[in-house]
Order: C-alpha cells, then structure tokens, then sequence
C-alpha cells in the first residue's frame, strides 16, 4: 500500500489562527459584544503555543502506539476517497466518546479542563489546548487502527476535526442554516457545551457531526445567554497553573482523603466534583436543582 506524505496542517494553520484571532478582536470591539480580556488572551495563546510545542513529543508517541497496534489489524483500508469519508465518521465518533468521557471521568477532566477554564468565548479560546491530554487520551482511537484505517490517516484527521473546531469558538456567528445546525457542530451548539448554566452542563460533545450528541442524548439547544468557564473557577492566569491545577487538586484527593483505598480510586474514575463523602456535587445534582427550581417558579 503506499502511503501518501500528508503534511501536519496543525503547524500550517498557525499564521490563520493569529490572523483571525487578531480580525476577531477588532470586530468584537466594533460591535460591542464582550471585550476581548488581554490577559485572558496571552494565558489562552501561551496555551496553544505549549500545545505545540509538547505536540511534537506526543505525536511521536502516538504514531508509535498506532503502528504498534495496526501490525494486528483486522483489515486493511486503503488510502481510497471513500475510506477518507469513513475515517471521518469513524473518527469523529472516537472523538465524541473521547470528549464526553473527558467530562465524565477526573482523570481525563485533569487534561481537559484546560480547554474550559476561560470565562471568555472567542477564537482565542479554541487555542487554549491541554499540555497533557496528548498523553493517553489517544486510546479512544486505538479501535480506528485495529479496524485497518493506516495511522497516517487517523492522524490527519484528528488534525481536520481539531481545525473544525476553531470556526466554532465565537460569538460573532449566532445560528447557521436549519439544516447545518441539525447535522454538523456550529458555534451555538459549542457555546452551550462551554456554559456553566446548569442545563448546559456535560452537552453537546461533538467535533464535527452534532449528530452523536443527538443519537445518545446529550444534546442540547441554546436557549439562554451562556455563562462562560467552569463552575468553580481557578482564577489565575498562569499558563503553568493552568495546565497542572487540577492534576495537584485530583492527587490531593487521592492521597490526602481519610476513606479507603478503593474509595481513593475512584477520585480518578467518578466525575469531577464527586466527593467521597457524598458532599460533592455533580453535573447531574446541579441539572436536578435547577429543573426543580424552575418547576416551582
């Protein structure tokens, strides 16, 4: 099978991101929506440039793993156009169950909870990507290799979903074509999955298609004016703190909780905000007290 030299469109695409960041902002002052913060910007920036940077590192991890693995394919796909419209598919369902068990799971929240802890939504917050996450979140696309898509082709459309994920970043665009809104993930639907609102908690997961969201049941539309960041926010611009804050406060827990070591285990499985005392709360008790609350008013 020959393989095609496919370039990393990633580091291409960064002279597009500074452009647009940059147009963003002015736009945004000009129409007087939420101000672009400076150094909300820079903490978001030294992000993606951090990014990058420990990307060149975990590619090569990746790449490893992925042709470690596809020596045991069950069978193999050619670089054929309709193997790139199924890699599409199949990779961004990988991605969606990656992204959701990111929410579901402290262990995986530790790495993505970079990614919410802007209390802005712009462009510039697409850029505030995971120092970590590059790591071990790649397992969720271990089946697409054992299934015979080439690891070449795998990666490259990770590259494509994560470059799709930018547009959507802004409150500039405030609803697509019907049709588009129902299919693919636009900026309305990813403002929803970046709220702390309560009903919009833990939804719409998606990279490209919202259609996952909407086959397992955690879609949800945009209704109210969303409130950006994390329910307990961290209150810092340091980009070190950023990217390691949550590691620190998930390890305190294991080993500095008074319960037993199985109870101590599950501060890396439950969800963030689960305590093993029962005084935490999650995303789902938060949704509860806010649909009871809304029933009696």
């Amino acid at each position: 099978m020959e393989i095609p030299n496919l370039p990393d469109i990633i580091y291409y695409a960064i002279p597009f991101f500074i452009f647009t960041v940059i147009i963003e902002a002015i736009l945004t002052v000009n129409v007087k929506l939420e101000d672009y913060e400076i150094k909300d910007t820079a903490t978001s920036l030294s992000m993606g440039i951090g990014s990058v940077i420990v990307g060149l590192l975990t590619k090569v991890i990746i790449l490893g793993a992925f042709l470690f693995l596809y020596k045991y394919r069950l069978f193999t796909i050619e670089f054929t156009w309709w193997a790139w419209v199924l890699v599409l598919f199949a990779e961004d369902f990988a991605y969606y169950w990656n992204h959701r068990i990111a929410h579901e799971s402290r262990l995986f929240w530790a790495s993505h909870v970079v990614h919410h802890s802007s209390q802005k939504y712009n462009l510039a917050t697409a850029l505030r990507q995971t120092w970590t996450g590059g790591f071990y979140t790649f397992i969720f696309w271990l089946p697409l290799v054992l299934i015979g898509f080439h690891p070449v082709m795998v990666i490259m459309q990770m590259s494509v979903s994560l470059l799709y994920q930018y547009w959507i970043h802004t409150e500039l665009i405030d609803k697509m074509p019907k049709w588009f809104e129902y299919i693919f993930n636009t900026p309305s639907h990813h403002r929803v999955h970046h709220a702390t609102n309560p009903q919009y908690l833990d939804r719409n997961h998606a990279g490209i298609f919202i259609i996952w969201d909407r086959m397992f049941g955690t879609f949800e539309p945009e209704v109210e004016k969303p409130v950006y960041g994390l329910v307990t926010n961290i209150e810092t611009y340091n980009p070190v703190k950023v990217a390691f804050i949550e590691w620190g406060n998930m390890f305190k827990d294991v080993f500095t909780s008074k319960t037993s070591f199985f109870n101590r285990l599950k501060y890396f499985i439950k969800p963030p905000g689960w305590k093993h005392d029962g005084t935490g709360k999650l995303s789902e008790d938060l949704r509860k007290e806010w649909e009871e609350q809304k029933a009696t008013n």
